[in-house]
């Protein structure tokens, strides 16, 4: 009887596994699969063009060949046109605010045409400013764009739909009202308002005049056609970037984007998140960006999508809100908002804080060591307000560092002192022993027991260097108060190469030097801090390691001719500084500063070290 029991029991727990087996393998994901097949099906009923999150997607073949239409990229046979002839293809509202310089296009009510005033290509200010957003027609055409879609009496805005508008200029306190109505029943207006930096605000209307109810979906979507050249550096991503809810920060790089699954047909990939709340999503490049900003109390679908037709690919990340209900005689409306613009780092932390942007920060590509780039960039920025200069910042926080780990770098200094005072028994222990290598080791130990030396304290200078090092070389990498940001003299661009270069003498001779040589005057003087630094320690007794440590400095000079500036001048700083803490440490522990006597082995003819003395 027990055994039957038992049997029982163990053939109900089996059923149990095999039905939440088969619940969760696979009859959740079929539902699933059904799910969204059900979505984009409804996506296709809509409206034709659209995705499966249901925002419309562009074609370049719209409009045909023989007559381009704003909206449409022109084909192989037209080829892109101007800047200028594509902007005058269609009447437009001016954008003048204090950073943003541009125009709103009436036909199609995108905004497709943005410089940003106050940045340039080169430091050169008379240089061209940086052009962000495009119309269609142009090489590269950028725009962001808001509307609706559903099944409604009459047509919707669309590309081709030719707004009017109330005011000739959008400005800051200077808001414009665009209206259509579509015939049928249905007056859209849509008010857009600008800040003083690089915030669009937006609020669609649709007013029902006709006689059914109707349901539309609003949209906003920032889209790029073709594929931008990106720098490919693993420590910043450029391509699609977004909050969404819950699922938090998602990035999806060019390349990523194209290896994702079909999305609602063949020549569309991409990437959905139904049903989130807060958020973001858009394109991002290294210093500038385009994001789509829904209403951040109101649900929303999120999608990346990439399309391709012919030769062309058109990358947009877009935002679909849930279903609005219009009662004949009723009004809905939705208020989204566009960030066109510079990603400033006080900038976007406000726009988070004021305008309550879930995670807007994350605007900026401060990576998985957030909490050491974003106080390195505090501490930076603190001190620029001080004294008006970036490089003057990272010579302070590089000194305000050595005073933070000065007890670290003084115990390793002491111990690296009396290493160099042991140095004759040392060298004695290794003669007495040199045949055994297990009482060599036990007879090295119990001397640094005696002396109270650590024999590994000298690397923790190194250690620490290297979190600080890496946050440096992020903030100046990634942080757009770094681009064209001036030290003294020759260096006028902190986050780029040290411009000079030792093939034309600093500039002597006359002609340009190649680009893959970087190496100037500040990656020379880094290289002779280090190698000044290296040999105020004691040389290794083995003649290899001597001859790597001395041409250690010679390949650190030239790796580090390419990185920035600014990160040079915090390395050559650093090392002047650990080399006067250390000699006033030895001189301290009456050690004996062998620098000069270093110097002189190391340029002796044939580059021989003396023997160490015992």
């Amino acid at each position: 009887m027990g055994n039957d029991k038992t049997n029982m029991f163990v053939a109900i727990a089996l059923s149990l596994v095999v039905l939440l087996g088969w619940n969760y393998f696979v009859a959740a994901p079929r539902v699933e699969q059904q799910r969204q097949a059900n979505i984009q099906n409804q996506a296709a009923q809509q409206s034709p063009g659209v995705t499966p999150d249901g925002v419309p997607s562009p074609s370049p073949k719209e409009g045909g060949p023989a007559a381009p239409v704003a909206g449409t990229l022109p084909n192989a046979a037209t080829g892109p046109i101007g800047r200028t002839e594509a902007l005058a293809r269609s009447p437009r509202i001016k954008i003048e605010t204090p950073a943003l310089a541009g125009s709103i296009a009436l036909k199609g009510g995108r905004i497709d045409d943005i410089a940003l005033k106050n940045y340039h290509e080169t430091v050169d200010d008379k240089s061209p400013e940086i052009v962000l957003l495009s119309p269609a027609g142009t090489e590269a055409p950028y725009y962001a764009e808001f509307g609706w879609v559903g099944a409604a009496a009459g047509p919707l805005p669309t590309n081709d739909t030719v707004w009017t508008a109330d005011g000739q200029t959008l400005g800051v306190n200077m808001p414009v009202t665009l209206s259509w109505d579509n015939g049928a029943g249905l007056v859209f207006k849509r008010i857009l308002a600008v800040d003083d930096k690089y915030m669009f605000t937006v609020r669609d209307e649709v007013e029902n005049k006709g006689a059914n109810a109707v349901t539309l979906y609003p949209y906003s979507l920032v889209s790029r056609w073709g594929k931008p050249h990106t720098q490919g550096y693993y420590v910043l991503h450029e391509g699609m970037i977004g909050v969404l809810g819950g699922d938090g920060l998602q990035e999806y790089t060019y390349d990523h984007l194209a290896k994702e699954p079909a999305y609602g047909g063949a020549a569309t990939k991409g990437k959905a998140w139904a049903n989130v709340t807060g958020g973001f999503v858009g394109i991002t490049d290294k210093y500038w960006a385009a994001a789509a900003i829904p209403d951040q109390t109101m649900s929303y679908t999120g999608a990346f999508t990439e399309r391709t037709d012919g030769a062309t690919k058109i990358y947009q990340a877009s935002v679909r809100g849930d279903g609005r209900s219009i009662e004949p005689g009723a009004t809905a409306s939705t208020t989204q908002r566009l960030f066109a613009g510079a990603k400033e780092v006080n900038t976007i932390n406000g726009y988070e804080k004021n305008l309550g942007i879930k995670q807007f920060d994350l605007m900026i590509d401060w990576g998985w060591f957030h909490f050491i780039t974003k106080p390195m960039f505090r501490a930076l920025d603190f001190f620029f307000h001080l004294f008006g200069n970036f490089g003057v910042a990272i010579l302070i926080v590089t000194f305000c560092l050595k005073l933070l780990f000065l007890p670290i770098a003084n115990r390793s200094y002491v111990s690296m002192a009396k290493m160099k005072a042991v140095q004759p028994e040392m060298t004695s222990i290794r003669e007495r022993y040199k045949d055994d290598k297990m009482k060599q080791q036990q007879a090295m130990m119990e001397l640094y027991k005696k002396e109270k030396i650590n024999p590994v304290a000298g690397c923790w200078p190194v250690l620490v260097q290297i979190p600080v090092f890496f946050a440096l070389y992020k903030v100046l990498f990634i942080t757009i108060e770094m681009r064209h940001a001036p030290f003294f003299g020759w260096i006028q661009d902190l986050a780029a190469p040290d411009p000079t270069s030792i093939v034309n003498l600093f500039g002597l001779l006359p002609f340009a030097a190649p680009d893959f040589v970087h190496l100037g005057i500040w990656p020379i003087i880094m290289g002779v801090t280090m190698f000044v630094q290296m040999k105020m320690n004691p040389a290794p007794p083995d003649p290899v390691q001597a001859q790597i440590f001395t041409f250690m400095p010679i390949v650190f000079t030239f790796m580090l001719g390419s990185f920035p500036a600014g990160l040079v001048i915090y390395w050559a700083w650093n090392n002047t500084l650990s080399v006067t803490q250390q000699y006033v440490i030895m001189r301290r522990n009456g050690v004996k500063v062998e620098l000069w006597d270093n110097l002189r082995n190391t340029f002796k003819r044939g580059g021989k070290t003396a023997p160490a003395k015992s």
